[in-house]
């Protein structure tokens, strides 16, 4: 079961009640849940102790404790998760990205981001937050310090957003390609870009798949998921 881009926050209740009774119901039907990426809008730190934060790890913690496996993947959002929360959740902090199959196909797990190379301003700004030191000078930050610096990058994002087109913002179809070949995966799948679709394509000789998983709103998500060999797209 896949999801991705749920971006809970505490400023967005109806999201986090959604998570939870998902997790606390359908989630726990699964063998294995992956979350590809920007489960949270912002994340400063695994030592965030706000209540909606702490109600999040109790419910991942209930799920994992159930039997269902857990997997992280960082996004663009919440790179920052860390040891702690997985201790704290009982989830596993995947790579980005990581490969594994399903019913023997080589599958690509990515949150999406560095497919959109086209983006240049993007990407030099993720090389340089994903900088060890400099993930470690944020961390020693206090956590409203942390909070004020995530708030400015929200409000820069969402600014730059407006004045980058459309095609700069969605992943590029030679960085696509290029990942499939350079990992032998004949399946994608990744989230970050809010496009929900499933595309077949030829490379070379051979058939392979995108799938791009939705983000979640107030009122309703998506799944993706496998059963008996074959993947179904499902609402929440």
């Amino acid at each position: 079961m896949f999801i991705s881009d749920l971006h809970l926050a505490s400023g967005r209740p109806e999201r986090i009640r959604l998570f939870l009774e998902f997790l606390d119901g359908r989630a726990r039907r699964a063998r294995h849940l992956y979350i590809l990426g920007d489960l949270f809008d912002a994340w400063i730190g695994d030592d965030d102790d706000s209540a909606p934060y702490q109600a999040i790890r109790a419910g991942l913690r209930g799920l994992t404790s159930a039997g269902t496996a857990c997997t992280l993947l960082p996004g663009n959002r919440d790179f920052l998760l860390g040891r702690a929360f997985c201790r704290d959740t009982g989830c596993t902090l995947g790579r980005d990205p990581t490969l594994t199959r399903f019913a023997g196909v080589p599958t690509l797990l990515m949150h999406g981001d560095l497919l959109c190379t086209a983006d240049l301003d993007y990407q030099r700004f993720r090389r340089r937050v994903r900088n060890p030191l400099v993930k470690r000078l944020f961390l020693w930050k206090s956590l409203a310090a942390r909070r004020a610096l995530a708030e400015g990058y929200r409000r820069q994002s969402g600014a730059a957003k407006t004045d980058k087109s459309e095609a700069i913002m969605d992943a590029d179809p030679g960085a696509v390609t290029d990942y499939l070949r350079r990992f032998g995966a004949a399946h994608l799948i990744h989230g970050h870009t809010h496009r929900p679709a499933d595309h077949d394509l030829v490379l070379g000789t051979r058939q392979v798949r995108r799938s791009v998983l939705a983000e979640w709103s107030t009122t309703h998500g998506e799944v993706l998921v496998h059963r008996e060999g074959t993947w179904h797209r499902e609402p929440v």
